[in-house]
């Protein structure tokens, strides 16, 4: 599965927020990690100019999102449904993840709908709005303040989950092990020309050290070849010294 559709397919769902703007900013935190599916349980109405002021450029977030009475509705057709809460006790699952491992996750689960819950302002999730999700994510805080605003929470937790789904652009193309070797043994015959070696395998066992090296770093042409110059141009400078010595 690709990132947009890993991303496409997760929904955060916020269950009877107390402020507009809150969703607003939550508007905001989702859609600059690629993910719009909003989903809002409850009866609550809100401010329209409070959402749209805090949402900016994500009112869309906003005029997409789906209403339901019940959690339970708003979850029943999701493949894997996350409940965000700090709190742990007898009737909140007995482990969760951190958000990192949420996106491992996430990866790993098949095709479908994924939704993350988020629960009020004031007191978060009920025992009870916990045990409809499968899964609990907490985010690691310090204890001196351990409480993080709504769309602070689901900030990090998007954030983790672009970053890990995400396909990172290709920069540059590493060179071939071929190539590694190549670049390898000139680096050898120049130490050799310098009289680096002393014994018998050292010039073989250095040969294999540096294409090895080589190969690891994940060297672009460029980069090669200016390893290349480094014992190259050594062994120059050596030679030349000798000429001036002789003279």
């Amino acid at each position: 599965m690709d990132q947009q559709s890993n991303l496409g397919r997760i929904q955060i769902v916020l269950v009877d927020t107390q402020d507009g703007a809150n969703i607003g900013s939550t508007c905001r935190a989702m859609k600059t990690m690629g993910i719009t599916r909003l989903v809002l349980v409850g009866q609550r109405e809100y401010d329209e100019n409070r959402v749209r002021t805090l949402a900016l450029h994500a009112s869309d977030v906003w005029d997409n999102a789906k209403r339901f009475p019940t959690l339970k509705q708003a979850l029943a057709d999701s493949v894997l449904s996350v409940a965000a809460t700090r709190r742990r006790g007898k009737f909140r699952k007995d482990c969760a993840q951190s958000p990192a491992q949420l996106a491992d996750t996430v990866m790993k689960t098949g095709e479908g709908l994924v939704s993350i819950v988020f629960g009020r302002e004031s007191d978060g999730l009920t025992d009870d709005e916990v045990a409809e999700c499968s899964l609990v994510v907490t985010i690691p805080t310090s204890d001196q303040f351990p409480s993080l605003n709504l769309s602070q929470a689901v900030q990090i937790i998007t954030f983790t989950l672009f970053d890990t789904i995400k396909t990172y652009p290709v920069e540059a193309n590493p060179v071939t092990q071929d190539r590694c070797e190549k670049a390898a043994l000139a680096s050898c015959e120049a130490l050799d020309g310098i009289g680096y070696f002393k014994l018998a395998q050292e010039k073989l066992w250095t040969f294999r050290f540096l294409r090895d090296v080589f190969v690891r770093a994940g060297l672009t042409e460029s980069e090669i070849q200016k390893m290349e110059k480094i014992f190259v141009k050594m062994s120059r400078i050596k030679a030349f010294k000798e000429s001036e010595d002789d003279v």
